[in-house]
């Protein structure tokens, strides 16, 4: 990697630890500035604003990685409620990258940016239109080769999960626990059985 990218990647990899801790807002150019140990000039060499490194950051750093955590374990599944199931609980209790405290970084930045922010915003609909898309293919593949019920409506079943999931990661946020993750487990669980 040249060092141009090098920089480019560290201001980047900064930006989404303090964002994802603090809140976009809260994060100010000199923050990131401070904690990639750079100077203005490199941040300004590669972005003209915050906004322009924020998306940049999404699409370099943080969709790539809910693309695997999110939405590739779903493609080609075997067993959809299986795979549903443990894609979920995996990010709620396994990923090394997300922490209880600070909830969901797609979650977090689309209760902060959706109603104001068009281009971020944009960004943010488009994972999450795919991370929908995935569990909805996934579910038509079960109702499919028999494994779900031929009348369970897929839109639904994908909006009671993420709803379900950004619901448990607000609540893990206020109480800094993954006690709710355990709790929406449980009924995940068995609402996918019945499924």
């Amino acid at each position: 990697m040249k060092k141009a990218e090098e920089t480019k990647q560290i201001i980047l990899d900064k930006a989404y630890e303090l964002i994802y801790s603090n809140g976009y807002n809260a994060t100010s150019i000199d923050d990131i500035i401070h904690a990639s140990r750079l100077t203005k000039g490199a941040f300004y060499y590669h972005f003209k604003n915050k906004e322009e490194m924020a998306l940049a950051m999404l699409n370099d750093v943080l969709i790539p990685y809910l693309q695997e955590t999110m939405v590739q374990p779903l493609n080609n599944t075997v067993s959809p409620a299986d795979d549903l199931y443990g894609m979920v609980s995996y990010l709620l209790l396994d990923d090394p990258y997300f922490e209880p405290a600070f909830g969901c970084p797609l979650g977090n930045l689309i209760q902060e940016l959706a109603p104001t922010n068009g281009s971020l915003n944009s960004a943010l609909l488009t994972i999450t239109n795919e991370w929908e898309e995935a569990i909805v293919k996934c579910v038509n593949h079960g109702k499919k080769t028999g494994l779900l019920k031929a009348e369970t409506k897929a839109k639904q079943v994908a909006t009671m999960i993420m709803s379900g999931y950004w619901g448990a990661r607000l609540l893990g946020k206020i109480h800094a626990s993954n006690a709710p993750y355990k709790v929406y487990l449980k009924e995940l669980k068995q609402y996918l059985q019945s499924i």
